[in-house]
């Protein structure tokens, strides 16, 4: 199972990937190539931006050392920018990281709380591994999860997008 969460959290990468800027799109063309100096110099002014899709990105960037060092903390803060902004693939990310425990202390309750968010916007890769999650916790854990997410969203009334 652990194997199927990290090709999930793989692929929310990939899905990622529409979007409308320009620099953007270079971006995800010279990651596809491998050529990760090229991504990060078109990501980089998006990223210091807030562009949510491109701090998501740049998270997988760190996540897996491509044309950077390898630093699960880092992605986690790139992720967690992203998701602030109510990115769904974001919140996937640092649920399914803190599902898996890379770079993290494995987190049943942020996971769900993460991946309850996404799920929220019908991420079905979050709803899967949120309905996952939640035969191995506690009742309690699951209430508590569903309290973060209330008060996650009281927060952040206006920031959703996907």
């Amino acid at each position: 199972m652990l194997r199927r969460i990290a090709i999930s959290l793989a692929l929310a990468f990939l899905v990622a990937l529409p979007a409308t800027a320009q620099d953007f799109q270079k971006g995800v063309a010279a990651y596809t190539r491998g050529d990760y100096a090229t991504a990060l110099r078109e990501w980089r002014p998006l990223v210091t931006k807030g562009n949510a899709k491109a701090q998501h990105n740049l998270g997988f960037m760190y996540f897996y050392g491509e044309g950077v060092s390898q630093s699960y903390s880092v992605a986690m803060r790139w992720w967690h920018k992203a998701a602030e902004q109510g990115y769904a693939k974001a919140q996937f990310s640092i649920g399914a990281t803190h599902a898996l425990g890379y770079g993290v202390h494995r987190d049943y309750v942020l996971a769900h709380k993460w991946l309850s968010l996404s799920a929220a916007q019908d991420d079905r890769n979050a709803i899967g591994l949120r309905n996952f999650l939640a035969k191995r916790m506690t009742p309690a854990q699951i209430a508590e999860a569903r309290e973060l997410v209330r008060e996650w969203m009281a927060k952040h009334k206006k920031n959703w997008s996907n």
